[in-house]
């Protein structure tokens, strides 16, 4: 395998229970998806979601023919396909999105959020998914701001070293990163996205106002702020629409896996396997129960 970055590994985490279900994060959910509807597509052949965990934005996703939840942790995707499982347009795929294991210009739609903050190397992230982006896809993700109200304050009272005007990203905790929005749309330009509309997200993420306050009166107060986000992004999360600008191909029809390594496109499944036919390279991939397991060959 090549090098690549460290990626953050959820495997056999608790995560959804821990994080989302009963956690008190009712308008978070509702907020990103109303941001999500505004910015993707409502229908199409292929999406896939980068950083999909336990699926749960994957009925969002009913307008499209065929989507993958792509994501590091198998345990993530065993919860999201234990309920998606009967439905045959979802397909599981593990691996790392430093080495996308799909042939180029194969995704009309591509959909990122909440996972960015985990990118060592986002320039190389958006690169390898430029690659397997249709001409003139589309690529929805959403990053920590770390242009944030909250950042500034604490910058200004003298609270925080770091400085939320400075570009470059910073990493507050290991393998956890702030963005600094020109900077996103500086690196997106440079991998062939056309960077287009901002929407500011989740700006009453306080706990005393989740507390004080009806979450409906919350959600309807963020859903018309967040039409600020193409003057300013002062919110904790951000969301960008991107187009993939004109080059490269479509993929090649009836094309759909390739080797993460080599980039070789997989033919059929064998004996629960994905065989790489090129004799350089020659690694071979799990098929188990329906998961498309790339993190590393067998």
């Amino acid at each position: 395998m090549t090098d690549a970055p460290p990626v953050c590994d959820y495997e056999g985490s608790d995560y959804r229970t821990r994080f989302w279900e009963g956690q008190g994060r009712d308008y978070e959910d509702q907020v990103e998806r109303i941001a999500l509807r505004r910015l993707m597509p409502p229908t199409g052949s292929t999406l896939i979601e980068i950083g999909a965990g336990f699926g749960r934005l994957a009925d969002e996703y009913i307008g499209y023919d065929q989507v993958v939840l792509f994501d590091y942790s198998r345990s993530l995707l065993r919860e999201a396909q234990a309920h998606l499982g009967n439905d045959t347009r979802f397909i599981f795929v593990a691996g790392n999105w430093y080495n996308m294991p799909f042939v180029s210009g194969l995704f009309e739609t591509m959909v990122q959020i909440r996972t960015l903050h985990h990118a060592a190397d986002a320039p190389a992230l958006f690169r390898e998914l430029a690659r397997i982006a249709r001409p003139d896809g589309q690529y929805i993700l959403e990053f920590a701001n770390k242009l944030n109200l909250k950042a500034i304050l604490r910058y200004w009272a003298k609270r925080q070293k770091w400085s939320p005007f400075a570009l470059e990203p910073i990493e507050f905790v290991d393998l956890n990163f702030d963005f600094h929005p020109r900077w996103i749309r500086q690196e997106l330009a440079a991998a062939r996205f056309r960077p287009g509309r901002m929407l500011t997200v989740s700006h009453y993420r306080i706990a005393l106002l989740k507390r004080l306050l009806p979450t409906r009166l919350l959600v309807g107060m963020d859903a018309l702020a967040q039409w600020t986000g193409n003057w300013w992004q002062l919110s904790p999360s951000v969301f960008v629409s991107n187009a993939h600008l004109e080059g490269g191909g479509t993929a090649v029809p009836h094309t759909f896996f390739a080797c993460p390594t080599c980039k070789t496109a997989l033919d059929e499944v064998t004996n629960n396997r994905l065989i790489c036919p090129n004799p350089a390279c020659g690694y071979q991939w799990a098929v188990e129960d329906g998961l498309y397991d790339f993190k590393e060959p067998v």
